[in-house]
């Protein structure tokens, strides 16, 4: 019976002091004791030690001393947490020489990160120039703009020339001749944008405020790195400086047209890569030109030289001493 009256009476789980312990702890405190009929009703005070058996009279209950029953409780709590900390300790001692090369792993993680396909590419780009505030550098190797991508750069670039973004951009000299770059080009000509070309680009090249640079690896355009250790961005600052320093304006006579000694810049550059072995898919593909195009300057390459055949094209050009002329040297002085 004495049972039944407890689950009634006793629902809290016997870690806890209910209302009614309480009470009773606090009846048995001021007389003393406590009959052992009257503690039923409330376990809890028999769990927490509070009250212990009278060696005299079996029948009632001595309440302990709140500070002895504390200590009581406290005890185990104390030990256990005297145990747990000495075992993070071994534990942060056995795994402190990992987390040394762990931080240095995600260091080199958080430096360069892999973008796979176009739309996470594209949300990045996005991100980095938005929080652009100073100067953007691209280097933009040459193909056909699609109507899409040309919308999408324009969507990208002009809030930042709007809110004084300086932008500059390298294409190869076949821009030159692409309605869609021209167009691009003169839709954000406004002072905060400017655009050269090259003869040869090695890829494509995305830098923002010497803080975060991007670089495909991959042909298709869908998976691009991108990179934000200092030293790596720094680098590829320079190299775009270095062709930057070496590129014509866009509205300048194109360097097509501009022959010497017979021979046009990109006949040079072409003598060039032929004299290093390249193959005519090779020098189209690195000057940013179809190879029937390719094809037609290496016969007025020929030409212009007297060579009456490809075989001894390369002779040609080895006696001719053109490769060791430089022909950017007046090409720099008309825009430096």
């Amino acid at each position: 019976m004495a049972t039944n009256r407890t689950k009634a009476t006793h629902p809290h789980a016997m870690s806890e002091l209910c209302e009614e312990g309480g009470r009773l702890y606090a009846t048995a405190l001021r007389a003393g004791r406590l009959a052992r009929v009257d503690a039923e009703p409330a376990p809890c005070l028999m769990e927490f030690s509070l009250l212990q058996p009278d060696p005299e009279e079996p029948d009632w209950l001595r309440p302990v001393s709140p500070a002895v029953a504390l200590a009581r409780q406290l005890n185990p709590l104390e030990n256990e947490i005297a145990e747990r900390r000495r075992w993070a300790s071994e534990l942060a001692t056995t795994f402190e020489p990992f987390m040394t090369l762990s931080a240095q792993a995600t260091s080199t993680s958080d430096s360069i990160t892999v973008l796979e396909g176009g739309d996470r590419i594209n949300a990045a780009l996005n991100l980095a120039a938005t929080q652009c505030q100073t100067e953007m550098l691209t280097v933009q190797p040459s193909d056909r703009m699609s109507e899409a991508s040309l919308l999408r750069g324009m969507e990208r670039d002009r809030p930042l020339t709007e809110r004084g973004v300086r932008i500059r951009t390298l294409y190869q000299h076949t821009a030159r001749y692409s309605p869609e770059k021209l167009a691009y080009a003169a839709h954000l000509a406004d002072g905060k944008a400017e655009y050269r070309t090259i003869d040869e680009l090695v890829e494509r090249l995305i830098i923002c405020d010497e803080t975060v640079a991007f670089i495909p690896t991959r042909d298709d355009q869908q998976v691009a790195l991108e990179l934000r250790q200092p030293g790596l961005v720094r680098y590829l600052i320079k190299v775009f400086e270095f062709m930057w320093s070496r590129a014509v304006p866009l509205n300048a006579r194109a360097p097509y047209e501009t022959a010497q000694d017979g021979i046009t810049e990109i006949q040079h550059s072409i003598a060039k890569l032929l004299v290093e072995g390249h193959v005519d898919e090779a020098i189209a593909r690195r000057l940013g030109m179809n190879v029937r195009t390719c094809r037609a300057h290496i016969a007025k390459l020929a030409t212009a030289l007297g060579s009456g055949s490809r075989a001894q094209l390369g002779y040609f050009i080895a006696q001719s001493g053109i490769l060791e002329q430089d022909h950017g040297q007046s090409r720099e002085e008309s825009h430096m």
